[in-house]
């Protein structure tokens, strides 16, 4: 009688000796490569070397010693098939039942600083997801493990009934296809980068799971948090949360908006948002004056939201954000009494990110449509206030200039048609995806109230008639920043002049829908 036979290669040797032996103890015979036998001999466990089987010897510094058809064979095999087992005996090749292989570690080997694309091509494993995807192919008669935390259910049915179930034999096939599948984008990935092609004819993504919500937008709706394989420092995937329940799908959609804001300021920022949008920014000298001011922009609708701070919280913030109803603060640090004050709120969640790596967050913004997928780079560009434009009679006051400058940068990431009234630290009044701009400078103007006299105004896009800028000049705004380019630029320009407005044309857009 033929001795079951197991194939064990494996670049990540966790759990393998225990797997192993309970092999052995059922009988398995287990064939073995490189490392994995030396870790397995080492610890007592006999093993059959590769060439042994192959009659073949390994060479080209381990390019070649599994792709062979006394593998492939032992593998791809149907044991139901008279024609199948015939050339098996023939060729003598023997079956082999449970295939255990995990890959080179290509993912981790490009994460290291300085890595070679050298280094980096030979940790692309050619013969492990060869002989994975044999043996999945073959699971109606094979079993294929790739993860170790699959050992413990493999080990458990073999030691019952003597081999694994089909519904497990499928689960584990299906399983590998996902994993080499993953595997092969990262590389096409990689390559694809190193080549400088920017619109490949087909587009390869991988993600890993990062949790399972409750819900997503809506309690009726089931969502899944997946982030990218290769670990963007700044970003809400990779957040330490250091208290409070788990983050929803809304919760993770906000503090990525908030997490983008905050990424424009380098002064001391605080950055409030609620429903995607900022409803509260502010910069000041100190972190504690930039808190004030973005409380005090909005008080009312920081009222469950999601607030982010560029520099360490501190025991007097703590004391005056503790009194406030807050889904999440994401700062770099908490002092202790910081974190004691705040986490006395069982549900509010803190969370640490490494601000030190804002600027290195550039991947491609993916958004899904019903049968596709938009990719877009993100809004990300250089912009020098010498490059703006006058276009009105009445130049900026440099206190203007300053405030049309934080106004610019707070529209990109608002809404559209997205209007901000500023002072030069502050954000006074937001009017937020409306489907006419005039309703979005109505309602900017409204919130900032009384302070309109002392502000700025800055929209996302050009005015596409005078209508704006008017409504804006009898409400007593005194400077507007837009990017210009409307066929009636020149009514916007003499409505601004009528009223001793100063206007300035960037000549870039920040539509955000």
């Amino acid at each position: 009688m033929i001795k079951r036979r197991a194939l064990i290669s494996v670049s990540d040797k966790t759990g393998i000796i225990a797997f192993a032996r309970g092999l052995v103890a059922q009988g398995i015979e287990i064939i073995s490569t490189g490392g994995t036998k030396a870790t397995l001999e080492q610890e007592g466990i006999p093993t059959i070397p590769i060439e042994e089987v192959t009659d073949f010897p390994e060479m080209m510094d381990g390019r070649v010693k599994t792709l062979h058809p006394k593998i492939h064979g032992g593998l791809l095999g149907r044991r139901d098939l008279t024609s199948h087992m015939e050339a098996m005996e023939v060729h003598g090749i023997q079956p082999i039942d449970i295939v255990c292989v995990n890959l080179y570690p290509f993912k981790e080997t490009i994460l290291q600083e300085g890595v070679t694309k050298e280094q980096a091509i030979e940790n692309i494993d050619i013969g492990g997801p060869s002989m994975l995807r044999s043996a999945a192919k073959n699971h109606e008669f094979v079993t294929v493990v790739v993860d170790p935390k699959d050992y413990t259910q493999v080990l458990t049915e073999v030691s019952k009934i003597g081999e694994t179930t089909l519904p497990t034999r499928q689960k584990l096939a299906a399983k590998v296809f996902r994993h080499t599948a993953a595997y092969d984008a990262l590389i096409a990935e990689y390559l694809t980068d190193s080549v400088g092609e920017k619109d490949p004819e087909t587009l390869t993504l991988t993600y890993d799971l990062k949790q399972i919500l409750r819900y997503g937008e809506n309690s009726h709706q089931q969502a899944v948090f997946y982030q990218t394989a290769l670990p963007v420092s700044f970003s809400i995937a990779n957040a330490k949360q250091l208290h409070g329940k788990e983050l929803s799908y809304n919760n993770i959609k906000d503090a990525d908006a908030a997490i983008r804001i905050s990424r424009e300021f380098d002064q001391p920022a605080v950055v409030a948002v609620k429903h995607m949008n900022p409803c509260g920014i502010g910069i000041g000298a100190t972190i504690k004056a930039a808190y004030q001011y973005a409380y005090e922009a909005d008080p009312v609708s920081i009222f469950g939201g999601i607030i982010v701070l560029n520099r360490e919280v501190d025991s007097e913030i703590a004391e005056k954000m503790h009194q406030l109803f807050l889904e999440i603060i994401i700062a770099p640090s908490f002092s202790e009494e910081a974190f004691k004050i705040l986490s006395s709120k069982k549900n509010l969640r803190l969370m640490t990110l490494d601000f030190s790596k804002k600027d290195q967050a550039r991947e491609d913004e993916k958004v899904s449509v019903l049968g596709g997928l938009l990719v877009q780079n993100q809004d990300i560009v250089e912009e020098k206030v010498e490059n703006w434009q006058v276009v009105t009679k009445r130049q900026p006051t440099e206190e203007e200039l300053k405030a049309l400058e934080f106004a610019w940068k707070t529209v990109k990431h608002v809404k559209s048609n997205a209007i901000v009234v500023t002072n030069n630290h502050q954000t006074l009044g937001i009017g937020a995806g409306q489907m006419n701009r005039v309703g979005s400078v109505q309602i900017a103007i409204e919130q900032a109230g009384g302070k309109v006299s002392e502000a700025v105004l800055a929209s996302d896009a050009f005015f596409p008639m005078g209508d704006s800028v008017e409504y804006a000049g009898e409400n007593g705004i005194k400077a507007i920043i837009q990017p210009g380019g409307s066929i009636k630029d020149q009514e916007s320009i003499e409505m601004a002049d009528k009223y001793g407005i100063a206007m300035v044309f960037t000549d870039i857009r920040h539509f955000r829908h």
